[in-house]
C-alpha cells in the first residue's frame, strides 16, 4: 500500500511538495505518510497572505472574526474522531489526544467568547482612557490597536500538532491577521487533517490561512516589519531564526516559546501524610507520563525539603511503577510512545548526561526493551541528586520525555534560588497550605517564571494542574523559556496588532475608532433607547433626560434609609471646614440612584438587566438645591451570545451649570 503524501495549502489550493520524505509511526516505525514542501513559492505565499487574506480579515469586525473562529472550533469537535485515529500514530493515548484535539478546539471557542465579550463590534481596539491635551478639550489623545498588515508565520512543535496550531491561530485571526502554519514534520499528518477540517468548514476568507508541510525554504527572506514569527521549539532553533538577517533588519516581531526546565516545589509544611504531599507526588508522576513527558510545561525538577526527599523518592517510585507503557490504542495503557526513535534516543542521551554530572537513576530503566518492536517507547525515569548546586546539568539539560529529577532544598531562600537557577521557565507549581511560605516563595521567584500555581487541599479538586496552559492565561516565560507570551485572552490578540497614539479632536477620534468617547458627537434620539434592540442602536445615540433638583430632605432621607451619615452629608459646619466642600453635599450613591431614576425605562423590553458599572468618577460636588440631569450615550456594543448582547453606555451627569458631576460606564444585557 502506497504511503499517502501530505499536501501543502498554498494560495488557497492543495499542492503536493517535491522531495517528500516518509514519517514513521511512533508505535512500530511503519510509514504513516510522506511530507515535503519542495517547489512552493514561499514569497508568493506571503504576498497572498498580505494582499488577499489580510484585507479580507480586516474588513470583518472583531465580533465577525470571533464568530468565524467559533465555527472553526465547532468543526474540529464535529470531526474529532477522525483526528483521534491519527493521534495514536504519534504515540499518544486518547487522553493525551483529548488535551491536543479537544483542548485545541476549546481554545478557539474561548477566544471567540472573549472576543465577543471584551472587544467592540468594531475594527479598532481602544487602549486605556482618553488623555486630555488641552484646556478646552478640543485636542485629546487616545491609544488604539489596529491589525498588523502583514502575515503571521507559525512554526509549531511536534508534541501538540492540533492545539499548537490552534492556540496560535485563535488570537491571530481574531486580530485580523492571516497566518502561514508550519507544523513539525514528525506529526504533520495530524496537523494537516485538522487544517483540512477548518478549510472544509467554509468560513475562512481567501488567503486567511496557508499550510507548509515541510521545510520553509526561503520564506524568511521575504519577511517585513509588518509580519510576525511565532515559534515553538528548541532554544537553538529559536536563536537561529531570531537572528536571521531579515528578521533583524526588518525588526520582525518574534514570539518564542522554547526550552524550559520547569520546577515543582513541595512546601516546607507539606510533610508525608499531608494532603499536599500526596498531591505533589500525583502531579509530578502525571507530568512525567502525560504525552510521554513531551510537554514544554512538564516538571523536569522536583524539589522537596531535604528531610522529606527519601519519602518523595519512595512514593514517586511506587507510583511510576504502576504506569503501564504500551500501545496507546489499548484501554489499559497509561503512557504511549515518544514521537520517534530519534526523540527516544535523544532523551536517553540526556539521561546519560545527567548521570555523568552526578545524578543517579532511582526509578525506571532507560534501556528497557520496547513493548512493541520498532516502537519509540521509554519507561518513566526518575533521577535524584542530593547536591543540586553541584549538579549543574539538572538545571541546564532537558530530557524532553518521561524524565524528572528530584532534589533537596534547605529553606525557602534556597528553594527560590534553585527554582530561579533554571534561568526562566514556562510553569512552576508550589504545593503548600502555608500562606506565609507561598507569599515568600512567589515574591522571590515570580520574575523567573511565566505561570505559577499554588496548590493545596482547598483548590486541588478544581485545579487544572501544573502542565495545562489555559487560553485566558499567558503562556510563555522569561529567559531560557524564550522571553515571550502567547494566549492570555485579549493580551494574546494584541501581539498581532500595532499600538498607536492618536492625537486629534474627540469627534475625529470617535469617527476613527467607531466608538463614542467623551466629548465626541452625540445623536440625541426621540423615544427611549431602552425600547430598541441592540442591532437598532447606533454608537453615539443619546438620551437627554429632564432635570431633578436635589433637596436637603433628599440627602437626610437617604442618610437615614441607608445608614450613611458621613460628615460631608450631615454636618454643615464640618463640611464647610473641609478643603473640598462649600457645605453639605449629596451622597455619591444618591446621585447614582437619582440618575437611574431619570434614565431608566421601567417596562419590560430589549434591555434585560443592568450587569455592571465601571470607571465611576465623581468630579463636582452636588449641593442641596442643585439640579442634576443625565446624558446616556451608546459607547459600544458587544454580542455576548446568539441570544443576548452587551451595550456599554456612557453615563454623564451634569448640574444646572452644565458642569460634569459624575461619569461612569453602564453595562446592560440586551436582546441582539
Amino acid at each position: 500500500m502506497k504511503t499517502p503524501q501530505l499536501l501543502n495549502y498554498e494560495r488557497d489550493s492543495w499542492v503536493a511538495g517535491d522531495n517528500a520524505v516518509e514519517i514513521p509511526s511512533a508505535i512500530d516505525g511503519t510509514p504513516v505518510a510522506s511530507t515535503g514542501s519542495g517547489g512552493l513559492d514561499f514569497g508568493g505565499m506571503l504576498r497572498h497572505a498580505r494582499e488577499v487574506g489580510g484585507p479580507a480579515l480586516r474588513k470583518l469586525t472583531f465580533h465577525e472574526r470571533a464568530r468565524m473562529i467559533k465555527a472553526l472550533g465547532l468543526a474540529i469537535l464535529a470531526r474529532k474522531e477522525e483526528l483521534y485515529e491519527l493521534n495514536y500514530q504519534t504515540g499518544a493515548t486518547r487522553k493525551d489526544g483529548w488535551i491536543d484535539i479537544e483542548g485545541g478546539a476549546g481554545t478557539l471557542l474561548s477566544f471567540s467568547s472573549k472576543g465577543r465579550r471584551e472587544l467592540p463590534d468594531a475594527h479598532v481596539l481602544l487602549d486605556g482612557q482618553l488623555e486630555g491635551l488641552s484646556k478646552q478639550g478640543t485636542f485629546v489623545g487616545q491609544h488604539i490597536y489596529t491589525s498588523l498588515q502583514g502575515a503571521a508565520v507559525h512554526i509549531n512543535a511536534f508534541n501538540f500538532p492540533v492545539w499548537g496550531m490552534l492556540e496560535k491561530l485563535a488570537p491571530t485571526l481574531l486580530a485580523g491577521v492571516p497566518a502561514i502554519v508550519k507544523p513539525a514534520s514528525a506529526t504533520s499528518y495530524l496537523t494537516e487533517a485538522a487544517f483540512k477540517i477548518m478549510i472544509d468548514a467554509g468560513v475562512l476568507p481567501p488567503g486567511a490561512v496557508q499550510l507548509i508541510v515541510g521545510g520553509v525554504g526561503d520564506l524568511f527572506d521575504h519577511l517585513t516589519g509588518q509580519d510576525v514569527v511565532s515559534f515553538t521549539g528548541s532554544a537553538s532553533t529559536a536563536l537561529k531564526l531570531r537572528t536571521h538577517p531579515v528578521v533583524m533588519r526588518e525588526s520582525v516581531r518574534f514570539v518564542a516559546e522554547q526550552d524550559s526546565l520547569n520546577a515543582s516545589l513541595l512546601g516546607p509544611d507539606a510533610a508525608p501524610g499531608t494532603p499536599e504531599f500526596d498531591l505533589f507526588i500525583r502531579e509530578v508522576a502525571t507530568e512525567m507520563t502525560v504525552k510521554a513527558g513531551q510537554k514544554c510545561t512538564a516538571i523536569r525538577r522536583a524539589m522537596a525539603p531535604a528531610q522529606y526527599l527519601d519519602a518523595v523518592e519512595q512514593a514517586l517510585g511506587e507510583r511510576l511503577a504502576k504506569t503501564k507503557v504500551g500501545d496507546p490504542r489499548a484501554h489499559d495503557t497509561r503512557m504511549g510512545a515518544l514521537v520517534s526513535l530519534s526523540q527516544r534516543d535523544d532523551v536517553r542521551q540526556k539521561i546519560a548526561e545527567l548521570e555523568a554530572a552526578g545524578a543517579r537513576v532511582v526509578a525506571g530503566d532507560p534501556n528497557a526493551e520496547p513493548p512493541i518492536p520498532g516502537g519509540a517507547f521509554l519507561s518513566p525515569v526518575l533521577l535524584r541528586t542530593d547536591d543540586p548546586w553541584a549538579t549543574d546539568a539538572v538545571h541546564d539539560c532537558e530530557p524532553f520525555g518521561p524524565v524528572s529529577t528530584i532534589m533537596p532544598y534547605r529553606d525557602i531562600a534556597d528553594a527560590i534560588a534553585l527554582a530561579n537557577r533554571g534561568k526562566g521557565s514556562l510553569a512552576l507549581s508550589l504545593f503548600t497550605h502555608s500562606t506565609e511560605a507561598a507569599r515568600e516563595f512567589i515574591q522571590g521567584a515570580a520574575a523567573y517564571h511565566g505561570r505559577m500555581l499554588v496548590i493545596d487541599r482547598t483548590n486541588a479538586a478544581e485545579s487544572t494542574g501544573h502542565g495545562s496552559p489555559l487560553p485566558v492565561l499567558v503562556h510563555g516565560g522569561p529567559g531560557r523559556a524564550g522571553g515571550s507570551e502567547e494566549m492570555g485572552g485579549i493580551r494574546g490578540v494584541k501581539h498581532y496588532m500595532q499600538r498607536t497614539a492618536i492625537q486629534s479632536s474627540p469627534a475625529m477620534i470617535a469617527a476613527i475608532t467607531e466608538q463614542y468617547i467623551p466629548g465626541g458627537p452625540k445623536h440625541f434620539v426621540d423615544g427611549h433607547p431602552f425600547r430598541r434592540r441592540m442591532s437598532e442602536l447606533n454608537v453615539g445615540d443619546t438620551l437627554k433626560t429632564a432635570g431633578r433638583t436635589v433637596s436637603i430632605e433628599d440627602i437626610e432621607h437617604f442618610a437615614e434609609f441607608t445608614g450613611d451619615n458621613f460628615y460631608a452629608h450631615m454636618d454643615e459646619e464640618a463640611a464647610k471646614a473641609s478643603p473640598i466642600f462649600e457645605g453639605r453635599v449629596a451622597h455619591g450613591y444618591l446621585i447614582l440612584s437619582f440618575a437611574a431614576g431619570l434614565f431608566v425605562d421601567p417596562d419590560p423590553g430589549p434591555v434585560l438587566a443592568n450587569t455592571g458599572l465601571e470607571n465611576l468618577r465623581f468630579l463636582t460636588p452636588l449641593y442641596p438645591g442643585d439640579t442634576m440631569r443625565v446624558e446616556l450615550t451608546v459607547r459600544s456594543k458587544s454580542l455576548k451570545s446568539e441570544d443576548t448582547g452587551v451595550v456599554r453606555w456612557a453615563v454623564e451627569i451634569f448640574n444646572q451649570k452644565d458642569e460634569l458631576v459624575a461619569t461612569y460606564d453602564l453595562l446592560t444585557e440586551n436582546l441582539p
